[in-house]
């Protein structure tokens, strides 16, 4: 046995694997739950040790992986295989942790960042199949795993709050900020307001499109599985699309400090329009993509929104390297959402134009 201690081989033995367990490895670079890469004779497996703090209800967070890739697979999509346990659970609970292990989706690679406005396509195609299919499953089936995640109303308030408490004094540092998100409150519960009277629909959203969390086939770079479903819950597709554009549609990381760097790409947005609508066209309505723009935007604003309102609190949720770190992650953000309201035009007319090709193929 090569790897890791004991501890973690007696919990990969704990499920029903194919074959003798011969090795167990740390694996990949997640910040959220604990991996490892698991082999046996036979074949490979992922197991995890899920985020108890960050996921306080583990057992309706797998139950919403169960029913989601369960439909997914009756639908005939590739989706993570989740492994028993020896006395057929889906998870293993211990006195401290929970494990899950996932049967390895050989083949394939992931891309951290986008390479180009092909791979970037691809996945909008790949979040956009996503949403299609599970366009008929009942998302009120779904638990939330994280309250409010992209309730930017909800995250309004939680800045207004670390705004006026200011426990480290640092707004008079980053009043051109404060002034930015708060002039733009009137936008916020777009989303919220149109989910509560649905004139916009609730879905199944996966709400971590990143790119690394679509896995590709190594040989044709198509999409093949989604996963990290952690986070799959009731929303909105504005958010999967939002959150798709604000990281992809950059042209400089999120702590990016030299703002001459940082731009809104409106032909990638065209280019996941392209594989997103591609995909939806047949299940998107009329107000869902009159909005897509403005989720882009709305997600951008979010985000930025929470670098900042981390910052004035004392960084306490998101990891720093630096004492400025989240207020430079706010910067970027703001410089996002500048270039895309002087975009707005031309990204309303991109929606359109793809609305039309897709419509008729």
């Amino acid at each position: 046995m090569t790897g890791i201690d004991a501890t973690v081989t007696d919990i990969a033995s704990c499920f029903a694997l194919e074959g003798t367990l011969e090795s167990i490895e740390p694996y990949g670079d997640g910040h959220i739950n604990t991996t490892y890469l698991a082999t046996t004779n036979r074949r490979r497996y992922i197991l995890q040790r899920m985020n108890t703090e960050v996921f306080a209800d583990i057992a309706s967070l797998m139950r919403n992986i169960e029913l989601v890739t369960d439909f997914l697979r009756a639908k005939g999509q590739e989706t993570l295989d989740l492994v028993p346990t020896k006395n057929g659970e889906p998870y293993l609970q211990t006195a401290k942790c929970a494990w899950r292990m996932y049967a390895f989706i050989e083949n394939t690679i992931y891309y951290s960042l986008v390479p180009d406005a092909q791979v970037f396509r691809e996945s909008g195609a790949a979040f956009g199949a996503f949403q299609n299919t599970l366009a008929d499953f009942d998302a009120s089936r779904l638990t939330e795993t994280i309250a409010h995640f992209h309730d930017t109303p909800k995250r309004f308030l939680d800045f207004r709050a670390a705004l006026d408490a200011d426990v480290h004094g640092r707004a008079a540092a980053c009043h051109g900020q404060i002034d930015f998100f708060l002039g733009r409150a009137a936008l916020y519960p777009v989303i919220m307001r149109g989910l509560a009277d649905g004139s916009i629909p609730l879905r199944v959203t996966h709400n971590d499109t990143k790119l690394n969390n679509i896995l590709m086939d190594a040989k044709t770079h198509k999409a093949r599985a989604i996963i990290d479903l952690d986070t799959v819950m009731p929303g909105s597709m504005l958010f999967d699309f939002g959150d798709s554009i604000r990281f992809g549609a950059s042209s400089a990381l999120e702590d990016e400090q030299d703002l001459d760097r940082v731009h809104f790409s409106s032909e990638l947005f065209r280019s996941y329009a392209q594989g997103f609508v591609g995909q939806v066209h047949a299940s998107i309505t009329a107000r869902e993509a009159e909005l897509l723009p403005t989720g882009a935007m709305l997600m951008t604003l979010e985000c930025g929104m929470r670098f900042l309102t981390d910052y004035l609190a004392g960084d306490t949720y998101f990891a720093i390297k630096y004492p400025a770190h989240n207020l430079v992650r706010a910067r970027t953000q703001i410089k996002l959402v500048q270039e895309m309201e002087a975009a707005s035009s031309e990204t309303d007319a991109i929606v359109n134009e793809v609305m039309e090709e897709a419509g008729g193929r």
